[in-house]
């Protein structure tokens, strides 16, 4: 863990930040797959980092174990499920940065097919503000956790 850290960005990276972790439940959400041999197909993932990976997901609640031995089965919680918005966030930045013939793949709303972008927007007023308008507070309880409490 990120000792000295009073941070859900951190403790998130502590779950999702290694290299597979984000392309594996991408490969859930969005190419449908739930094998273990689906994955390690689709990723070139080698089965030891996989099966380590998975199995950390079932524990923490990521993914749901189903099925026999030989004929198991991962499927995403709604906590994987989660996920989905950073997945998205991620792809945008990688499309704009990182994706030099454009972007390879478009999310979209099987309802009128439009495209899905993620938004950010104030829970207030529903302004959506320039990413350089967006400032961070410090919860009072994670400020004293961090620097000890006021005197």
């Amino acid at each position: 863990m990120y000792e000295g850290e009073v941070c859900s960005a951190a403790r998130t990276l502590e779950v999702v930040g290694e290299r597979w972790s984000l392309l594996i439940v991408r490969n859930a959400m969005f190419a449908g797959m739930t094998r273990f041999t689906e994955f390690q197909r689709g990723l070139g993932i080698a089965p030891n980092i996989l099966t380590k990976r998975l199995a950390e997901f079932v524990e923490i609640g990521i993914f749901e174990q189903r099925g026999a031995p030989g004929h198991t089965e991962y499927t995403l919680t709604d906590k994987g499920l989660d996920l989905k918005p950073v997945i998205l966030a991620l792809t945008a930045w990688g499309d704009r940065h990182a994706a030099p013939d454009g972007p390879p793949i478009t999310y979209r709303h099987p309802g009128c097919t439009g495209k899905v972008d993620v938004r950010l927007e104030c829970s207030d007023c529903d302004a959506t503000p320039e990413l350089a308008e967006v400032t961070a507070e410090l919860a009072q309880w994670a400020y004293e956790r961090k620097f000890g409490t006021a005197n």
